[in-house]
């Protein structure tokens, strides 16, 4: 408990919708960052009303910041993934004070987690916005980040997603086709990006 109270907790705002101006705690630690405010505005701006009734996966979740504000614009069921204790707790405060009812958590290992949550937004026969905001590959071990990242998008099919987004490093450059899906459009926001990638026409 001493330790848990000896991190800093930033917070941000839902920014739109039926829970705009709630609070969103950050934990201030090395796996969790809150993406900036004009990215998450502009992947919204992207999004507007197509994301209404869908579901949305937040792959890395941190806190949750994504997925609950697309909960507010109107997605119809969000699923979190999140490995680190910390970070699940504030994210389980955060949907407490958001929004149970349409909030799915799993907390553990979001490469191990991902074919389960998958197959449930599959069953559930409504298409899917995906994002990926994995942890930047600025810690031992984490080198291969991005590799299993595609790889894991490589296993979405057609039939399941409408949209997958990934939030990472500006200086890397990202395949124009993953699987069967291809890259629709990329804008930089300083050290981030978002890359956006839908089915093949």
């Amino acid at each position: 408990m001493k330790h848990k109270d000896k991190i800093k907790i930033f917070t941000t705002t839902i920014t739109a919708g039926t829970h705009k101006g709630k609070k969103i705690e950050i934990p201030d630690i090395s796996t969790t960052r809150s993406s900036k405010s004009i990215l998450k505005e502009s992947l919204f701006n992207t999004l507007q009303f197509d994301i209404i009734d869908k579901n949305f996966v937040e792959v890395f979740s941190g806190s949750g910041s994504i997925g609950l504000e697309a909960l507010s614009r109107g997605a119809g069921e969000a699923y979190f993934m999140e490995y680190n204790k910390t970070a699940y707790r504030s994210l389980e405060s955060n949907v407490k004070r958001i929004d149970t009812t349409r909030s799915h958590l799993f907390y553990g290992d979001s490469f191990e987690l991902f074919e389960r949550v998958y197959a449930m937004v599959k069953q559930s026969r409504e298409k899917t916005y995906f994002y990926f905001d994995p942890p930047f590959s600025t810690r031992d071990g984490m080198d291969d980040i991005y590799d299993k990242t595609i790889a894991l998008i490589e296993t979405i099919k057609c039939d399941v997603c409408e949209m997958v987004i990934v939030e990472h490093m500006t200086n890397l450059s990202m395949p124009e086709h993953i699987g069967n899906l291809t890259q629709r459009k990329k804008k930089k926001f300083g050290r981030s990006s978002l890359t956006y990638y839908s089915p093949q026409e």
